[in-house]
């Protein structure tokens, strides 16, 4: 069974996690969320290897949120694989993350980034932008048609 409408976060961070997932529900956002924890696996998850190998590829989600500190692989090696794969390169991806290097917001846009978001420290403003991403990405902006099996 494919699963439709779920967000794909990969994030290394558990409280992060937690507190990205706490916003979507707080706000009515009840999308799945399927949660990577390393960069490695979630280049296995994308190219359906590992672990994942029995995945449907045309399983896709409908938003990537993507940390780029990753363990594994970072964040920017992840991005060039989703948008590599045939199947995954028109996914909305955003980068979300506590790097304030501005070779890192360049890096994710020239990759392929369609948003980079900083996480902000405080918790109620770090709410509030999950709360705006979700509400942009999953209800306003309008995402290129799924990929379907032939």
């Amino acid at each position: 069974m494919v699963k439709k409408n779920y967000i794909l976060l990969i994030e290394d961070s558990l409280d992060d996690a937690t507190l990205i997932e706490r916003s979507f529900l707080k706000n009515n956002i009840q999308n799945e969320i399927v949660h990577l924890t390393d960069g490695a696996q979630a280049v296995d998850y994308i190219t359906c290897q590992g672990q994942y190998a029995g995945r449907d590829q045309y399983e896709i989600p409908m938003l990537v949120l993507l940390d780029l500190k990753l363990p594994k692989r970072n964040g920017v090696e992840v991005l060039r694989v989703i948008r590599a794969c045939e199947h995954t390169k028109l996914l909305p991806v955003v980068i979300l993350t506590s790097s304030k290097e501005e070779q890192d917001v360049v890096n994710g846009y020239t990759n392929g980034a369609n948003s980079f978001v900083r996480k902000p420290v405080a918790f109620e403003d770090f709410a509030k932008a999950v709360q705006t991403l979700g509400l942009y990405w999953l209800l306003l902006n309008e995402s290129p048609p799924q990929c379907k099996k032939e």
